[in-house]
């Protein structure tokens, strides 16, 4: 976090649930409004930079990255990053199609390894509720739809996974699980807790902190160059990594402390207001 000024900033980074998109009784209900699009639309033609960065997978995230003028957007927390999101479609986002050298950057780990976790965690706590991402099929031991209305997933015990790179292990531990289970984490693997219910097991460099040094360097812009928009703990680190780390008024508290300033809530527009109010009343910076 280094409160850079706001005439350095030539990239704008945010985050969708709880941050962009306005909040739903049900996850498929949030949405964003006419108002967002419209300012970040208007601060790309000024001349600015724009990526997402969500936890979302391709499935529920790509929707979103459509409507936007992204120059990146990274799903899955930073397990997969897409460099030509205009060139993007569900099939070459989930492996069904190839993409190009440059065009995707993709972090994880293999699904046997992944495998073998699962069944070690079973092992010693069975009704454990967890599974694997890969290309967008949920491979679990319990049905997803209790969480997640629209998302593929497949049962399975562990032993029939696919070969392939898997982006992130999902549990939703009960709360008397939790000491347990994080007791159990491989040294491989780090843990992001999203919205206080859903555990991520992920790469240690699949994480919001890593892509943003990654879109940084492949747009060509310093660190000390961005703003970045969060709400949650899994966007802490990049809160402070960004030039200006801005959190949402609803943001969790360890959100609203690493951030440089704080914007109006989700539910109010607070990034669209942010952006309206500090940026569009100035030209980008020149990058040279």
């Amino acid at each position: 976090m280094s409160g850079a000024a706001h005439d350095s900033v030539r990239l704008v980074v945010a985050d969708l649930d709880g941050t962009l998109l306005h909040g739903a009784d049900t996850f498929e209900g949030r949405f964003i409004t006419q108002r967002s699009v419209d300012a970040i639309e208007r601060l790309h033609d000024a001349g600015y930079l724009f990526a997402i960065a969500t936890a979302r997978p391709v499935s529920t995230g790509l929707a979103f990255a459509e409507r936007l003028p992204a120059d990146a957007v990274v799903y899955l927390n930073g397990a997969l990053i897409d460099f030509k999101p205009e060139r993007s479609d569900y099939a070459l986002l989930t492996g069904a199609r190839p993409a190009e050298p440059g065009h995707l950057v993709k972090i994880g780990f293999p699904s046997g390894r992944a495998c073998d976790v699962c069944r070690m965690m079973l092992a010693e706590m069975p009704d454990l509720q967890l599974g694997i991402v890969m290309d967008d099929v949920r491979y679990t031991n319990f049905d997803v739809s209790v969480y997640w209305k629209t998302q593929t997933w497949r049962y399975t015990d562990f032993t029939d996974v696919p070969d392939g790179i898997a982006d992130k292990l999902i549990v939703f531990p009960r709360p008397e699980q939790t000491d347990r289970l994080a007791a159990l984490v491989p040294d491989d693997f780090d843990v992001h807790v999203s919205e206080g219910v859903m555990w991520m097991l992920m790469s240690p460099e699949s994480n919001k902190e890593h892509a943003l040094s990654i879109v940084c360097e492949r747009l060509g812009v310093r660190p000390e160059q961005t703003v970045a928009f969060g709400d949650d703990v899994i966007d802490v680190a990049m809160l402070r990594a960004a030039g200006i780390g801005v959190a949402v008024a609803n943001a969790n508290p360890d959100a609203l402390a690493a951030a440089d300033e704080v914007c109006p809530s989700n539910d109010e527009d607070g990034v669209a207001q942010w952006i309206e109010s500090r940026l569009l009343d100035r030209p980008a910076v020149d990058p040279r």
